[in-house]
């Protein structure tokens, strides 16, 4: 069985929680993976999951950077109700 490496859900986390502002870049991956004590590989593909996802985007020469979420509002009670 395949599970997530560490960074991956750690990063979502802090992504949505707002910890990880859209201005600033992410950890590289070589930090990640020290951070966390897996292979580069590993981060690097933790990070293309992300990419892939929507919540990051990389700029070449640049990092990678969070991408902004829209916000999620409670669904409006429809008019024929009122």
């Amino acid at each position: 069985m395949q599970r997530d490496p560490p960074d991956r859900p750690v990063i979502a986390g802090k992504a949505a929680s707002g910890e990880l502002a859209q201005d600033r870049p992410i950890p590289s991956e070589n930090h990640l993976a020290d951070e966390y004590g897996v292979a580069r590989l590993t981060a690097r593909r933790a990070a293309q999951e992300l990419r892939e996802r929507g919540l990051i985007v990389t700029v070449r020469g640049k990092g990678s950077f969070v991408v902004e979420q829209p916000a999620v509002d409670a669904p409006e009670e429809s008019e024929s109700n009122a």
